[in-house]
């Protein structure tokens, strides 16, 4: 898709009107004044005037910035599929909005249809007023690239998308951004003794793998990393734990979300070229119950040597992520931020609609993160993070148990990943958002790309 800024914009067959006053441009022609002083003179806010051979699509501004993405996903629902160019016009701040919900609702999933050609939309080139600027454009079609990825990653199946794949997937993003790529295979990983990523990967026959990115800028503001940390289990039966299939198993392609969103928001800070030192860490495998798979009751030493209780192998997005998280004490970070589909507890505590987060990072780090959660609306609800939720996580076999007890299961989960971070640390639990059962604006079904541009905003205002 196309992003380009252009005058003569009117004679384009297809236009978008944003604001909240006569004539927002120049550029309108008499009939499409006439038209959106008609709209003003309602309450709506979106109409469409539409002919067999154009259409008009007006837009109230709001100060309400989801409001106006939310707006421009409606744009993308009222153009006819055949639709190739479309034009803007507006202020720069309502229009980069309503683009960012055009674009992000543009997504397709389609390449598995046999007809996929006929069910594609058409549109390539949107044209926005000479006035907006170049690099908000190159943003907007940044955060699209990105998204869109994670998005894809999510929504392939495991039949495609197995751990090897998917590395291969994150190396070929990594060469074009200019990002350091280094992929572990099984046996490196057996050689670091990471024990929690080999016992998950236990029942199944495709080898996991852990995949090293680094970002680093040549006036990097941050004299030591950050560390993002991703959950990549490619597929989840449960394992010998086995999930019941309908509305659980049958959506675990997800349960790389955390990973996509990871890799995507790494992607996004270097084709942005954000001055900010990033390495991404991502443990992947599937969680089978098949071969020698790991059981109830089995104690693993995990690659930090601390020992845990298996108690159930459902609960092995922690097991994966304390082998990555103890092996980000090598690049001695200032902050480590791990996200994953980690708990139903998450989900049933705030839905779809935010992330749970945590952890002992300090407390600028968290405001930040809230903040970039409130500005690109990818909310975050910050969950105590007391010790005595991490009792529950104790064995009285081994170090720790796996999986806590019948509440709060979000926060004991984040508390069992403590024991494995040295720095300063914030867990975030992405299982409510990750995955949407049906559309919802911008945000499409299947996989909804949720945490790329979150942690994209909060290091491109990282200090």
């Amino acid at each position: 898709m196309k992003l380009d800024a252009k005058s003569g914009l009117q004679s384009v067959a297809h236009r978008v009107i944003v604001g909240d006053k006569k004539y927002p441009s120049k550029g309108l022609s008499e009939l499409d004044k006439k038209q959106f002083d008609a709209f003003l003179a309602t309450e709506d806010d979106f109409k469409v005037f539409a002919t067999p051979e154009d259409s008009l699509l007006c837009i109230r501004t709001k100060d309400n910035a989801e409001k106006m993405r939310t707006a421009g996903a409606k744009i993308r629902q009222n153009l006819p599929k055949e639709v190739e160019s479309l034009a803007l016009f507006g202020a720069e701040d309502q229009v980069a909005l309503v683009l960012e919900g055009l674009l992000l609702a543009s997504y397709q999933f389609i390449h598995y249809f046999s007809d996929a050609e006929k069910r594609a939309w058409k549109l390539e080139n949107i044209l926005v007023e000479e006035t907006f600027p170049e690099d908000r454009m190159l943003e907007l079609l940044h955060i699209q690239k990105a998204v869109f990825w994670a998005r894809d990653m999510v929504n392939e199946p495991v039949s495609y998308l197995n751990a090897v794949q998917f590395s291969e997937e994150i190396v070929a993003i990594a060469e074009e951004s200019g990002i350091a790529s280094t992929v572990l295979e099984k046996s490196q990983i057996e050689a670091l003794k990471m024990g929690g990523l080999l016992a998950v990967n236990q029942g199944s026959v495709d080898p996991p793998t852990f995949t090293i990115l680094e970002y680093k800028p040549k006036k990097a503001k941050n004299k030591k990393p950050v560390v993002l940390v991703g959950k990549g289990v490619v597929y989840d039966t449960g394992g010998l734990s086995l999930k019941p299939t309908p509305g659980s198993m049958d959506s675990m392609k997800c349960d790389m979300g955390g990973a996509a969103c990871m890799v995507g928001a790494l992607y996004l800070a270097a084709l942005q070229e954000l001055p900010v030192h990033v390495i991404a860490l991502i443990p992947s495998t599937d969680n089978r119950p098949g071969l020698n798979a790991y059981a109830p009751g089995d104690i693993v030493r995990m690659y930090n040597g601390k020992t845990v209780e298996v108690l159930n192998t459902d609960a092995e997005g922690r097991m994966i992520l304390a082998d990555a998280l103890s092996y980000a004490a090598k690049f001695e970070p200032e902050l480590v931020i791990d996200a994953a589909t980690l708990t139903g507890a998450a989900h049933r505590a705030v839905g779809m609609h935010a992330t749970c987060i945590m952890g002992n990072a300090k407390e600028k780090d968290f405001q930040a993160l809230e903040k970039a959660g409130e500005d690109c609306y990818e909310r975050t609800v910050r969950f105590p993070f007391w010790e005595e939720y991490g009792e529950e996580m104790k064995s009285s076999i081994a170090d720790l148990n796996n999986l806590g007890g019948p509440t709060a299961g979000m926060i004991t989960a984040g508390k069992f990943l403590e024991h494995f971070v040295e720095a300063p640390y914030i867990h975030m639990d992405i299982a409510g958002p990750a995955w949407l059962d049906k559309q919802e604006a911008y945000r499409t079904k299947g996989g909804s790309g949720v945490g790329v541009r979150l942690v994209y905003h909060f290091l491109k205002n990282y200090a």
